[in-house]
């Protein structure tokens, strides 16, 4: 069996649907189970419902039509009779989307969020299962909660493994084409959860583990994984080979390759997981799996921009030792500042930080009772895996290089653009 994963940019409209089918009628669909995200932008519109119905608003309602609006003129767009049993079978999945809002008791925002968010994905696959059909390509449409079973913890929910394969080894059909939902599970309440960041591909993952499956493919509009963001570097090359440990070792240092944890349970069973176009599906794309690091064997840049570089030197010229490290992170921990780069010397520690949630002010409050703080905002971290000299000239050319780390494979510079 093989596992497609088609992303909310893939099936953003009518069109995407449409293309959808050109590309199983180019690569084949016969035991294959699709995995397909939320249409587009829906899951950014469902958590605008959320904040709408924990704040009271008189825009939840509103918001709610929004979403069936945009999901009914895809389905005008595809269907050319109303009557279409497809209309109905998406409008009762909205009556229970909206019998939740106006029934729940739970004040866990968490759990509501798992509850609404997972509408996105349950009607964009009821959307693609009839649409299939149409064409003339008989689908079973699974509910995939029914298949992967989790801990309760929602919206990072951890899987439990046994009663998932179980459940996906015995009841999962096979020689036709499968259609289910990325990103969702179930706790041992069948009350629907979510498995976080990357959450679509790590399904993919668990069912090609589950089946032993012959191969992943994740359908992107991009040919396949580059060596670096083509918005920031003009000769940006496709990589055709890319190791399970260069993929994690990519995604570690910030780059959109893999999650880690999607390619965790395919290296176990060694099966290849490719990134492929839906543009132009007959391309190879890039292939990750077991084998050498890179093909070719090019410099890997990393860019993650709008960073905070902070150097912390301890007032009395004393020694910045494991229990000031320890409590400095521990701070980073409390204030949800992610850490990218790390430098130390006897007197001193710097970081280059990602200040997502704005709470360095409040943190360099603490930190200055204890500390000398210096800190340059708005700076840019890069990380080449893989350097050169000339690859570092690159970034380094009309910057301003504020710190630079060298390690064996790997090189990161935290630049500032001169004025």
């Amino acid at each position: 069996m093989r596992v497609f994963k088609f992303g909310g940019a893939s099936v953003k409209d009518a069109d995407g649907i449409k293309n959808v089918y050109d590309v199983l009628q180019k690569v084949g669909y016969e035991d294959v189970i699709l995995v397909v995200s939320a249409m587009g932008k829906t899951t950014n519109a469902l958590e605008v419902v959320i904040k709408n119905y924990f704040d009271k608003s008189a825009e939840l309602n509103s918001s709610v039509q929004e979403i069936k609006k945009y999901h009914n003129q895809i389905l005008l767009d595809l269907f050319e009779d109303e009557k279409h049993q497809v209309f109905a079978a998406v409008n009762e999945q909205f009556t229970e989307l909206e019998y939740f809002l106006a029934h729940n008791k739970s004040p866990n925002y968490n759990f509501v969020y798992d509850q609404i968010v997972s509408f996105g994905e349950l009607i964009s696959t009821n959307i693609l299962s009839h649409y299939m059909n149409f064409r003339g390509i008989q689908t079973q449409w699974l509910d995939v909660r029914n298949f992967i079973k989790t801990n309760a913890n929602y919206r990072d929910a951890e899987v439990d493994w046994e009663a998932t394969q179980q459940n996906i080894s015995k009841n999962v059909p096979r020689k036709q084409l499968n259609i289910t939902q990325g990103f969702l599970g179930a706790d041992e309440n069948n009350f629907t959860t979510t498995l976080g960041r990357e959450g679509s591909d790590y399904t993919a993952g668990i069912f090609a583990y589950c089946l032993n499956a012959e191969s992943v493919t994740i359908w992107k509009d991009v040919p396949g994984v580059m060596n670096a963001d083509p918005r920031y570097f003009e000769n940006a090359s496709l990589l055709n080979q890319i190791s399970y440990r260069e993929a994690i070792e990519l995604a570690f240092y910030g780059a959109t390759v893999i999650h880690p944890k999607t390619l965790q349970p395919l290296q176990k069973k060694e099966i290849p997981l490719y990134v492929k176009s839906f543009i132009n599906p007959l391309l190879k794309g890039t292939c990750v799996s077991k084998g050498v690091d890179l093909e070719p064997q090019y410099p890997c840049f990393i860019v993650k921009r709008e960073q905070l570089l902070i150097s912390l030197s301890s007032i009395d010229f004393s020694f910045i030792m494991e229990e000031n490290i320890s409590e400095i992170f521990g701070l980073f921990h409390e204030f949800k500042i992610k850490v990218n780069l790390i430098q130390n010397s006897a007197i001193s520690f710097s970081v280059c930080v990602e200040d997502k949630f704005g709470n360095f002010n409040d943190l360099n409050a603490i930190l200055s009772k204890k500390f000398k703080v210096e800190y340059s905002e708005n700076v840019t971290l890069y990380t080449i895996r893989h350097f050169t000299e000339e690859a570092a000239q690159t970034v380094e050319a009309n910057k301003e290089v504020l710190l630079k780390q060298v390690s064996r494979e790997t090189m990161q510079i935290v630049t500032k653009e001169l004025n």
